[in-house]
């Protein structure tokens, strides 16, 4: 009986000899290319992000590559993908695993990673054919109104009030409110405020010349022609440059410009949900989405595992933590979510109460055709060439053409 004893006493011995393999892995070259969607302070946490994990791990070289907006990292990526020469990982939006499932071009991520400890809705912005194709970084993504406390007590509640203090803050070349009026991203808060979709039950088929859709353009012609309480052109960046010089007293923007309005305005910016619509008694509802890692197609072996810790690392509760702080981004980790960071901030709880009336951004192929659809009879509308119903007509009839094309 004494005889087993001595082996059970090495233990502890035989568990200290396993760190070496470990070890080993260290120093094996791996060198991993990123490309990223951020600009300015995500940039700049982009670039600490990987510098503070190479340093960590000085086997691993990450290249990170700044693509200057979503659509040139979407195009690029498809383009390197068919030459063979694809990077090993995005840093991207949700609406970028339709076109990338298409193309084949990513790979599912079960299985890589624990996807139980992000919150659902972070999941199901890049769920398609049963599968996910991102591990989240931030939830959210999504349109709110700022105002700027100075120029306004509080937010309007309803699309009323909206029009009636908007008048009011408008004049001598002030503005009550900006948005970008060049992108339909800007549009869909309010189709669903007016009870529309862009889509039927099926998730696929186009639904753009509807009422909804005839009574927002009317709304949206009525706030520039009639209210008169937007300029007669703003695209984003000067809707932005406008709302951070105090000559616009509200703007519709997303959770990713709260962190450089609080650097601007600090305790004087406000964060509220965009007016309900007083027509409906419904709340407008922006897409919610977020940021995602995606996987090229084909990514294996030590760059895949690579890759897996390096995820791992900018996903921790840690960074996730980070990044709220930094970039006022609400996290998709459901731990952090829960963080008194979050909970007992007035921008972050105002980003997060929005967030609850949002719906998920379709990542069907098909969303770009309706994008791409929206778009020019939306800028019609509001250059007053075009009457909604025109306008609602020839979205749908663009949006199947573009759909037929595909198939």
């Amino acid at each position: 009986a004494c005889v087993p004893a001595p082996p059970v006493e090495e233990v502890p011995p035989a568990e200290e000899v396993a760190p070496p393999p470990e070890e080993e892995v260290a120093p094996k070259e791996v060198s991993l290319v990123l490309w990223t969607k951020e600009g300015e302070e995500p940039l700049e946490w982009n670039q600490a992000l990987v510098q503070e994990y190479m340093e960590a791990n000085p086997g691993v070289t990450i290249e990170l590559v700044h693509k200057t907006t979503v659509e040139i990292l979407r195009e690029d990526f498809l383009t390197a993908s068919l030459a063979g020469t694809p990077p090993d990982l995005l840093w991207t939006v949700n609406d970028h695993a339709g076109p990338f499932v298409a193309a084949d071009t990513i790979e599912p991520v079960d299985g890589l990673f624990d996807l139980g400890l992000f919150i659902d809705a972070a999941l199901a912005a890049v769920e398609l054919e049963g599968q996910h194709w991102g591990v989240p970084i931030s939830s959210g993504n999504h349109l709110m109104l700022l105002y700027n406390k100075k120029l306004l007590a509080e937010a309007p509640k309803d699309t009323d009030e909206l029009f009636a203090q908007g008048k009011e803050l408008t004049g001598g070349g002030n503005w009550g409110l900006v948005w970008n009026q060049t992108e339909p991203f800007w549009l869909v808060p309010w189709l669903g405020g007016f009870k529309g979709k862009v889509f039927a039950e099926d998730g696929v088929t186009p639904t753009l010349n509807t009422p909804e859709m005839v009574a927002t353009l009317k709304f949206l012609h009525d706030m520039k022609y009639e209210a008169k309480i937007i300029p007669p052109e703003s695209d984003y960046d000067a809707a932005d440059t406008l709302f951070k010089e105090g000559k616009a007293a509200m703007i519709i923007n997303g959770d990713w410009a709260l962190g450089s309005y609080v650097e601007v305005l600090g305790d004087d910016l406000g964060v509220a949900r965009i007016p309900k619509v007083v027509a409906t008694g419904e709340w407008p509802k922006p897409y919610t989405s977020g940021v995602y890692f995606m996987l090229a197609k084909g990514l294996s072996g030590e760059k895949l595992e690579a890759a897996q810790d390096f995820i791992s690392f900018v996903v921790s509760k840690d960074k996730q933590l980070e990044m709220v702080k930094l970039l006022k981004r609400l996290p998709a980790l459901e731990e952090a979510l829960e963080d008194p960071l979050i909970t007992e901030d007035p921008i972050l709880k105002g980003s997060a109460d929005q967030m609850v009336v949002g719906t998920p951004m379709p990542t069907v192929l098909e969303m770009r055709c309706n994008w791409d659809a929206m778009k020019p009879e939306m800028l019609a509308v509001l250059a007053d060439t075009k009457t909604p119903e025109d306008a609602a007509k020839a979205m749908q009839s663009a949006a199947e053409a573009c759909i037929k094309a595909l198939e």
